[in-house]
């Protein structure tokens, strides 16, 4: 290094050299922004998304379809064939109100069709691993390939006994009320059932839509057929039953529409009734959950005991936000990189594929040695100088050490290859080479193997000397040793 500071040093660039050149993430030239993405593009359920997210529905929507067409087709016959003879003949009423209802039946359902029902989130890989691991220690099995019998909480509500059932698919216990749709594949919170006809699930966030739906279209459905029924009267009083209805073809179609709807949809509106002055879902009701044949001190802890109460909190309490913000952006992970996997890193240099043992056995014992006792080794040792080396009246490396205390450890086995070496140096000279290197550079730092084999500064002149033989034989002395001085 010439005077004054190191003049052509300073002009050098280092730059850490990639050895995963096929990884995007570790090339600083071929980082690309990505597009941010919104949740529901990677949402894990079976749903469907629309306008960007905004409409959730199932997959099944083919039965949703059937029921748009037939409620359109129904009031469309009825106001172009039928109110406009009615507004004449009764009253200009008739189509006002029949519009109202025909508007609050198509809100309502496309409220519930659209909207979110109550889905719970999936749990995170970390959360699910933390609740997984809790419950082996809770159930004292650490076995990964076995899963035991359907896990459980038990929770206190109101006096009553509540299980809480341990989702495989969501990773999560799921709250009271809550239950997984085979479906939709989503855990639904207060999950009522799942309806093809509005093609989505009823739970917690669109139950009342979906009851003022099927409410209301109890209302137009009977509306509709009664005042068909009246415009036939009407007319077959002037022309007759057969005249009647071959003037207005449409109102037979409707009339049959109607009669065969009619009972379902009263029917539906009547056990949903039911099932909010009681504070059920159609779940609980089905399995029977607070039926009084399991016990008598068996009660729905969810009920109010006051059917005006229970009304009230089902249709007029505040609607709980969504959990799963379909709508929101996906947080970008911060980038890892990944640990290195063609050589293993020491002392500044990068032992490669070609300087690593053949064997898995000599890999594994190499890295457990040299990090474990050859740093610490070589930190405790002084160096050697070229004084020290094998000069005439000192003993060499090949002497045996008569100077070791009770209690150090005996030198290794390989003591008669070191001897090879130190006559080796002998006739070597070695003094002006090795003058003033006090320390080694990354380049010239010896690889593991090679630095097993003997010291640093003798070892390059006899390496292309030892043939393949002594060189596993120096490995496997060396490495015993090692481990005998890195036990002490």
């Amino acid at each position: 290094m010439p005077p004054g500071g190191g003049g052509p040093m300073k002009d050098c660039e280092y730059s850490q050299i990639s050895t995963h050149s096929s990884s995007p993430m570790e090339s600083p030239h071929s980082k690309k922004k990505i597009a941010a993405r919104r949740k529901w593009e990677v949402f894990p359920g079976r749903n469907k998304f629309f306008c960007n997210g905004r409409i959730m529905m199932a997959r099944q929507t083919g039965v949703f379809y059937l029921t748009l067409v037939l409620i359109l087709v129904t009031s469309g016959l009825f106001f172009a064939f039928d109110c406009p003879y009615l507004a004449v003949k009764i009253t200009p009423a008739i189509p006002v109100v029949g519009g109202i209802l025909f508007f609050f039946v198509m809100g309502t359902l496309l409220r519930t069709s659209f909207s979110d029902p109550g889905v719970l989130p999936r749990a995170t890989p970390d959360e699910a691993a933390d609740l997984e691991r809790q419950i082996d220690i809770a159930n004292g099995t650490s076995s990964g390939g076995y899963r035991p019998p359907p896990r459980t909480k038990e929770v206190i509500i109101n006096g009553q006994t509540v299980k809480l059932k341990y989702c495989f698919t969501c990773k999560i216990f799921r709250p009271p009320r809550a239950s997984h749709c085979s479906l939709c594949d989503n855990c639904v919170e207060r999950f009522d059932h799942h309806c093809p006809w509005v093609g989505n699930c009823v739970g917690k966030r669109n139950y009342r839509f979906f009851y003022m739906f099927i409410l209301s279209l109890s209302f137009l459905t009977v509306f509709i057929f009664a005042f068909v029924i009246t415009h036939v009267i009407l007319r077959s009083q002037q022309t007759g039953f057969l005249n009647a209805l071959k003037d207005s073809p449409a109102s037979v179609l409707e009339a049959v529409v109607c009669f065969f709807s009619v009972w379902s949809i009263i029917g539906l509106s009547g056990f949903h009734t039911y099932l909010i002055s009681s504070n059920q879902t159609t779940n609980e009701d089905i399995k029977g959950s607070w039926s009084n044949k399991r016990g008598k001190e068996n009660y729905n802890p969810y009920s109010y005991g006051n059917i005006f109460t229970n009304c009230c909190v089902a249709l007029c309490g505040p609607i709980s936000p969504s959990l799963i913000d379909r709508r929101g952006y996906i947080q970008p992970d911060t980038p890892q990189p990944a640990p290195p996997s063609n050589g293993i890193t020491m002392y500044g240099a990068t032992q490669s594929q070609s300087d690593m043992c053949d064997q898995d056995q000599c890999i594994q014992s190499t890295k457990f040695v040299l990090q474990a006792a050859a740093t610490p080794l070589l930190q405790s040792e002084p160096s050697l100088t070229s004084d020290e080396l094998h000069l005439p009246g000192k003993p060499g490396l090949g002497t045996p050490c008569t100077s070791l205390a009770l209690g150090q450890p005996t030198p290794p086995s390989s003591m008669p290859n070191l001897a090879a070496e130190a006559a080796l140096s002998d006739i070597l000279p070695l003094k002006d080479e090795h003058r003033g290197h006090q320390f080694l550079t990354p380049e010239e730092a010896p690889s593991p193997r090679r630095m097993l084999g003997g010291s640093p500064l003798a070892h390059s002149r006899t390496a292309h000397v030892l043939g393949l033989a002594s060189q596993d034989s120096l490995h496997e002395d060396s490495v015993r040793g090692l481990v005998k001085l890195s036990s002490v």
